[in-house]
């Protein structure tokens, strides 16, 4: 009996040895088992950490062909897929560039209005001429024009022909066509339609216009407060404010108006100074 209960004890003890071990082993197993699991979800989340941070530096997806895709509305001239850095760097460069140029813009401005400060100041200051113009054929002209008219300065013909009407504030003159007598402030010179008008002395052009009596006349200035009208004009060549010298085109002779229809085609000249009537005739060449 003793040595099956030795021998049955032995047995029982190799059994509970092979199941502690057996256990030992699953324990150890399991416990492999976990540290792989461990592993796996921390190797897991450096992954996705890894990942999240190259997201985060390249925020857009590579396409095939992506220089060729171009935002259909840019701002400041960007194209689709660039980063966010370089687009938040171009207004700040832009601003930059524009503050720059707004620099350099006002240096040159100061720079010039120094010059020309400075130009005055060492500048002697020049004597005004007396009514010193530009002459020539019309107002870009090149040369200088003095308009010194005097007493004693002679006037080109407008036209060559006869006078009609004298001058004559005085006393009254008869006028054929009014059938009256009156005074008159100018002249009537006689002239065929169409014939050509000069200036008779260097002027600048007042005033242009067309009256009832005289038709379509030129008022002119000759300086020191001569004043001279030419009318029965037709086709002006002048402008007002034009300077015109001695002899230069100022258009042609028209048909008489209705106060000078027994007189003729013809040329009305009024002459003043200081504006007063003077006799055309007393400056005539």
């Amino acid at each position: 009996m003793n040595n099956r209960d030795a021998f049955g004890n032995n047995i029982t003890e190799v059994i509970t040895v092979k199941e502690k071990v057996s256990q030992m082993f699953k324990d150890k197993l399991f416990l492999v088992m976990m540290v792989l699991g461990l592993l796996t979800i921390v190797a897991a989340a450096g992954v996705a950490t890894m990942q999240k941070k190259g997201t985060q530096q390249n925020p857009y997806l590579e396409m095939q062909d992506q220089g060729n895709l171009i935002a259909e509305e840019p701002m400041n001239g960007s194209l689709a897929g660039e980063s966010n850095a370089q687009i938040a760097q171009a207004p700040k460069e832009t601003k930059k560039t524009s503050e720059t140029e707004n620099r350099n813009q006002d240096t040159a401005v100061a720079e010039q209005t120094y010059e020309v400060a400075q130009n005055r100041r060492t500048e002697p200051a020049k004597p005004a001429a007396p009514q010193v113009q530009e002459a020539g054929s019309g107002l870009d002209a090149a040369t200088a024009l003095v308009l010194d008219f005097s007493e004693n300065t002679r006037m080109k013909w407008p036209v060559e022909g006869n006078v009609l009407l004298d001058y004559s504030m005085d006393s009254t003159i008869y006028f054929p066509t009014l059938d009256q007598y009156k005074c008159n402030p100018g002249i009537v010179i006689q002239g065929e339609v169409s014939t050509p008008v000069y200036a008779p002395a260097n002027a600048r052009v007042m005033a242009t216009g067309v009256n009832e009596e005289i038709g379509n006349f030129v008022t002119l200035d000759l300086g020191n407060d001569y004043n001279i009208v030419c009318g029965q004009l037709k086709e002006l060549a002048v402008d007002k404010g034009e300077y015109l010298e001695k002899g230069q085109l100022l258009g042609y002779v028209a048909e008489p108006t209705k106060y000078y229809s027994i007189e003729g085609s013809n040329i009305y000249i009024e002459m003043m100074h200081q504006g007063k009537n003077v006799d055309p005739l007393d400056f005539m060449e």
